[in-house]
């Protein structure tokens, strides 16, 4: 990649339109080894500078002009008090939701403009995805009304409630901790009540701001830190506190490990270090089996993903969580900066890099020791040390919740609160759309799709050759990944016109039809598409989408994956599984033909290789 513009293309784009599908595949899977997505360095300094000035020097200035104790011009008050925790999570929580977080930008498919969210959530008649609306009285429908509008500004306001509140002291605290300060816990009450509320309307606005990992933040800050703040709180209280926020870090960091167990994992890393703009060449390769032809991960793909990533994640938290050793915790406060430097520097996909500093920031905060100057040394700031243990319980069952529940119903829970971050199991989907209804799409309210954007590219435009090979790179991602070679597979087995038609990566889609999406394919299944469906009015056969969805408890290799074929204007057609194991000793290109998939339910009349000719009279099962 270059730095004002990519790198020279494999192949001259006109060219590589003309050759069959899965030679494209081919094309770009192996051309992303070195490459990756391909974009101009220039933007990854966009990313940095976003990164570390709009989030994390703004955020320390925020907090430096709302408290007493820490001070932006001195970098030393910056790690040891605890009120920065909850300051740069309120922070980050608002950049996420308004759009300059990890959804920004071309690396999560916004190429103009780069932000999506907040111009997509303060228009009314854009489409919102309600997550029961069947069944929560007054949330139904998929369309925005004023009073979403109303309810989405309130959450923004709420938000920098507690970022401006200027802090208050705590009196009682632990011999040998300095100085403290905590947010006023009723300063948190607002986005309590406002977030899950605006969640029942919308859950993409929800999942944006990424409330499963800063809601129990504010919770712990609005419940435990009325009880630190009170009069007559004990030392032993304000260790409660942060006890309590040092169990929410590690429980992210271990459920994000014990998703990444199982065959899926080692598929993401691969990819993921051959987007990195800095990494050398040689080392890139050395992350698949024999590049170009076998792209395949190598067993240092596997000793990265399985030692590296999985075993980092859940061993080092659980030291973290249990040591009262200073040393030990300092150590693996390191480890896990490091950990989280790694995974910045890869610029993955969808480019979550605030969240990143956040917590390799947050580790040396509440684990780093006086020897880094923070003061929340484990001997005294650990789990053993936990004045109320009966509080554990209600603790740790909340926080667990979401990720037991994931990992046994996938269909039930976003992978968001599942704790799948990057861990390669996911739900996707790919879109085939016959020729002229991706245009149609632009029909619909704030709606542009990516080709359009990159053809009106400011400094360098796109051409349209040029513009529909990038689009195509995220298809070919896809297909690098267990589940890419699964939905494809289906995909190729459905369609007589695949050649003819514009195959598109599903999360690409969702972000240009709801604004937001972060890997989550929950937010692009039938019910976008019915949404999409009730504005377009499509004919059978217009628009396929072949989804799957996360395999329940990855570790157990002989579950097998399931997936549906939903059409447009008829809804799920059919519904069948494939074993993840076929996937992965699989080329992403699928030399050898789709893998074998066990269909389980057929829409009555539906026949592959064709369409339905009238409404079925099946019943979807699951529906």
């Amino acid at each position: 990649m270059g730095f004002l513009k990519p790198a020279p293309e494999p192949m001259a784009p006109a060219d590589f339109l003309a050759l069959p599908f899965r030679e494209r595949l081919h094309v770009l899977t192996t051309n992303w080894v070195t490459e990756g997505f391909n974009t101009p360095r220039m933007l990854h300094v966009v990313y940095i500078l976003k990164m570390l000035g709009l989030y994390f020097a703004v955020g320390l200035a925020i907090t430096g002009w709302t408290t007493d104790h820490v001070h932006f011009t001195d970098p030393g008050t910056w790690f040891d008090n605890v009120v920065v925790y909850q300051k740069l999570a309120v922070w980050l929580m608002l950049l996420e939701v308004v759009g300059l977080g990890g959804a920004f930008g071309p690396l999560c498919g916004h190429f103009v403009p780069m932000l999506g969210n907040i111009r997509y959530w303060l228009r009314p008649g854009t489409i919102r995805m309600a997550p029961w609306g069947k069944h929560v009285p007054g949330t139904g429908g998929d369309e925005r009304t004023v009073l979403d509008v109303v309810l989405y500004v309130g959450v923004l306001a709420a938000l920098v409630v507690p970022l401006v509140t200027h802090a208050d002291p705590v009196t009682a605290l632990p011999a040998g901790t300095g100085p403290q300060e905590l947010v006023p816990p009723l300063a948190f009450v607002p986005i309590l009540v406002l977030m899950p509320l605006m969640g029942l309307r919308d859950k993409v606005i929800f999942l944006a701001a990424r409330s499963e990992q800063y809601l129990p933040i504010m919770l712990f800050s609005a419940t435990l830190g009325a009880v630190a703040l009170r009069d007559g709180a004990s030392a032993g209280d304000f260790v409660d506190l942060v006890v309590a926020f040092k169990i929410i870090i590690c429980i992210v960091w271990i459920g994000a490990g014990v998703s990444k167990i199982g065959e899926h994992f080692i598929n993401v890393v691969p990819p993921m270090v051959s987007n990195s703009p800095g990494q050398l060449n040689i080392v890139k390769r050395l992350h698949y089996r024999n590049a170009p032809d076998d792209i395949r991960p190598s067993r240092l793909a596997w000793f990265m993903a399985h030692v590296g990533g999985t075993t980092v994640e859940i061993i080092i938290p659980i030291l973290l969580l249990t040591t009262a050793n200073d040393t030990v915790a300092m150590l693996g406060a390191v480890a896990m900066l490091v950990f989280h430097i790694f995974i910045t520097s890869t610029f993955p996909l969808a480019v979550p890099l605030e969240w990143n500093v956040y917590f390799g920031y947050i580790a040396l905060v509440l684990w780093g020791g006086t020897d880094l100057g923070a003061g929340f040394d484990a001997s005294t700031y650990n789990i053993w040390e936990f004045s109320k243990p009966w509080l554990l319980l209600p603790i740790f069952a909340l926080l667990l919740f979401g990720p037991v529940l994931g990992n046994l119903r996938p269909d039930l829970v976003s992978f968001l609160p599942s704790m799948r971050q990057y861990a390669g199991n996911w739900a996707s989907a790919v879109w085939a759309m016959k020729p002229g209804v991706e245009q149609r799409l632009n029909e619909l309210l704030l709606v542009e799709t990516q080709n359009d954007q990159l053809q009106r590219m400011a400094p360098m435009p796109y051409t349209a050759d040029e513009a529909e090979m990038t689009v195509q790179k995220a298809v070919a991602w896809r297909a690098m990944h267990s589940q890419g070679r699964g939905v494809l597979s289906v995909l190729m087995e459905h369609l007589d016109d695949l050649e003819t038609r514009d195959v598109r990566e599903g999360e690409f889609m969702c972000n240009i039809l709801v604004g937001w999406n972060f890997g989550d394919g929950h937010l692009h299944d039938e019910r976008l598409v019915a949404a999409v469906q009730k504005r377009l009015g499509l004919e059978p056969g217009d628009l396929v989408v072949v989804y799957c969805e996360s395999q329940a408890t990855p570790w157990r290799t002989s579950r097998p994956q399931e997936y549906r074929v939903i059409d447009a204007a008829l809804g799920v057609v059919e519904r069948g599984s494939w074993d993840v194991r076929d996937c992965v000793k699989e080329q992403p290109w699928l030399p050898n033909g789709p893998v074998p998939v066990q269909v389980s339910w057929t829409a009555a009349g539906y026949r592959r290789k064709g369409t339905l000719t009238q409404p079925t009279s099946g019943k979807d099962p699951v529906a």
